[in-house]
């Protein structure tokens, strides 16, 4: 079309808000333009229309929302696709409903007319000089809306900034333009707090140098963002994002250049955030923007490399079930892109998807970690769907575990003051054993401080912990892989087999008057067990008899002494007074680990076995 012809006939489309509003009729389905972008002029025209029977379809709004108010009852009936708090309670009143449908199927719901729109209002930029204006920070489902609609009418609104990608519609595809001068909306990111930043801390150790990453909004997204400053060559491939995104690109750590799919861009479909944000993406290439059939499609997910979805969820059952848009019968928000992104995230290489959620709620009268989900509470996402948990209180991995294995690790990660009861009606379920000992998961603190990272001589770098009483399916690997000369130097017997009788007494520790100590080494977010040390405190004496063990294939490469150097400095801030081991002589390694510390070395032997007593100088190590 000829550039005058554009520019005439967008002339004669100028109308107000109250005369554009004119075409709707009874028994028509509006849409309404998504997040930020909700065309704030036309949605409070709405309450002067006497028209009745009215629908109204859209995903989460913001602003104003006079059609879900009960004034209007009989008039409109909204219907959304994800319950912004605006209609929040609206729905949960019966006044309007809620359509379940993941986030990445709606653009097909409305192009293929089985949810026809007569009329859709969006809000856009001015046009540029070839006649396109851009759907600015919301291309979602607003644009499939307005290719689907028989009508669209544009508030054409000069501080929409104007956003790159498949987010444009030419001026001859819209029937009406009402001109504004309305701010965009705006929407402050609510405060980290300590709980929030803990939960981010776990997530972002999670989160390898070139990962491509979904951020999303929210205290928990934006505290991440902010634990994610030291990492390199970062990505985003996002439904929505907000204002932390931009220190982070500002710092080089988001560049997206290790991208497999769309390399140099953050791609997402809307944002959510301050001014300054509408201005950073203002006709910068850096960023495209999609609509939500190709943002939140799993296969085009999947395609980046090192994918990290993080995901929120309401509920958690001890089995893994993820409720995430109810609470109990009460609609809270939606299914939105959580399973898209679960999905394409497990099946990217080298993948990771993370469920994130506060242990408690209510001001920590109710755990969100429970035995069975609330009555009337909905499943977004599958048992077998969840891979990571993340709560502040560590990380559960649940994929191809057991009930058994799950239940444990999700007790383990819950708030203390639940986890014994947690643990009770676990095992009435008959979920976990029967002799599962209680304190150790559910009273006994896990010593996060005694944590480290330890580097080899050829640089690989294992992650030290104190062990958990989770660690079992993983000890039992560890004694399978053990030649028959390690075993009998570790038990001093040709231990055939460890069942769960004798494991449980390794990983279920007070970790007062015993501690141990597992090496590990971390690869996309999993965990395999290299080693251990422990020791045994004697009341009698202060000492403790300690004991370690290595895998065969990593003995001596400096693991044995870095555990035993880790579990020392662990005893003395204990007040442990010395260790006493007990080593066959023919053990030469268990004997050079004592003696290398420098200390004295008190040394018996009798029948083969030397005692070695070694005993701590006063001031801690």
């Amino acid at each position: 079309m000829p550039q005058s012809d554009w520019q005439a006939r967008y002339r004669d489309r100028i109308k107000s808000a109250d005369a554009a509003l004119e075409v709707i009729k009874p028994g028509d389905r509006l849409f309404i333009g998504s997040a930020c972008a909700a065309p704030q002029k036309l949605v409070q025209a709405l309450a002067d229309r006497p028209v009745e029977d009215v629908e109204i379809a859209h995903l989460l709004t913001l602003g104003v929302a006079p059609y879900a108010g009960e004034k209007l009852a009989g008039r409109y009936r909204a219907n959304s696709f994800f319950v912004s708090a605006n209609v929040r309670e609206a729905v949960q009143q019966g006044r309007a409903d809620y359509t379940p449908i993941f986030l990445s199927e709606i653009p097909g719901l409305l192009r293929s007319g089985r949810l026809p729109i007569d009329v859709a209002l969006i809000q856009v930029s001015p046009p540029d000089e070839h006649g396109f204006c851009s759907f600015g920070v919301s291309v979602d489902i607003t644009k499939p809306a307005a290719e689907a609609a028989t009508c669209v009418i544009a508030e054409v609104n000069p501080h929409m900034p104007r956003t790159h990608g498949d987010s444009f519609i030419h001026t001859s595809r819209i029937s009406t333009l009402v001109e504004s001068q309305e701010p965009i909306l705006t929407f402050e990111t609510p405060g980290e707090s300590e709980v929030a930043r803990r939960i981010a801390r776990n997530v972002a150790d999670m989160v390898e140098d070139g990962s491509t990453i979904q951020v999303g909004y929210g205290g928990i997204p934006n505290a991440l963002l902010g634990y994610l400053r030291d990492k390199k060559d970062l990505g985003v491939h996002t439904e929505v994002f907000s204002d932390g995104i931009i220190d982070l690109v500002e710092a080089g750590v988001i560049n997206n250049r290790r991208k497999s799919l769309h390399p140099g861009k953050v791609v997402a479909s809307f944002v959510m955030g301050s001014r300054k944000l509408y201005d950073y993406i203002d006709n910068n290439p850096m960023f495209e923007f999609h609509p939500v059939d190709y943002t939140n499609d799993p296969f085009v997910i999947a395609r980046n490399d090192k994918m990290v979805s993080i995901n929120s969820a309401l509920e958690i059952d001890l089995t893994g079930q993820v409720c995430a848009d109810s609470i109990g019968f009460k609609f809270y928000s939606g299914i939105g892109g959580q399973l898209d992104f679960v999905r394409g995230a497990a099946r990217s290489r080298q993948g990771k998807a993370i469920i994130v959620l506060k242990s408690t709620r209510d001001e920590e009268q109710f755990s969100r970690i429970v035995p069975v989900l609330s009555e009337g509470a909905g499943v977004v996402t599958s048992r077998g769907d969840v891979h990571y948990v993340v709560t502040e209180w560590g990380v559960a991995y649940l994929h191809g575990k057991s009930v058994r294995e799950r239940a444990l690790s999700l007790i383990s990660i819950a708030h203390p003051k639940f986890r014994s009861q947690l643990l009770k009606l676990a095992k009435e379920r008959h979920y976990v054993y029967a002799d599962q000992p209680e304190a150790p998961l559910t009273r006994a603190r896990y010593p996060e401080e005694f944590e480290t990272k330890i580097r080899l001589e050829d640089k690989t770098e294992l992650f030290v912990r104190p062990i958990r009483p989770t660690d079992e399916p993983a000890m039992r690997e560890l004694f399978y892989s053990f030649s028959k000369n390690t075993v009998f130097y570790r038990f001093f017997s040709y231990l055939k087999a460890m069942p769960h009788e004798k494991l449980a007494r390794f990983v279920n520790v007070d970790y007062e008057n015993e501690m141990a100590l597992v090496a590990v080494f971390k690869k996309a977010g999993e965990e395999q067990m290299l080693g251990s040390a422990r020791y045994y405190v004697d009341p009698a004496t202060g000492l403790a008899e300690w004991a370690i063990e290595i895998q065969d294939e990593f003995q001596n490469r400096g693991i044995g002494t870095a555990l035993f150097n880790h579990l020392t400095r662990v005893a003395r801030v204990k007040g442990v007074k010395g260790f006493v081991g007990y080593v066959l002589d023919s053990n030469t390694r268990a004997y050079r680990l004592m003696t290398k510390t420098g200390l004295p070395i008190e040394t018996q032997w009798e029948d083969g076995v030397y005692t070695l007593t070694m005993r701590f100088k006063d001031e801690p190590g």
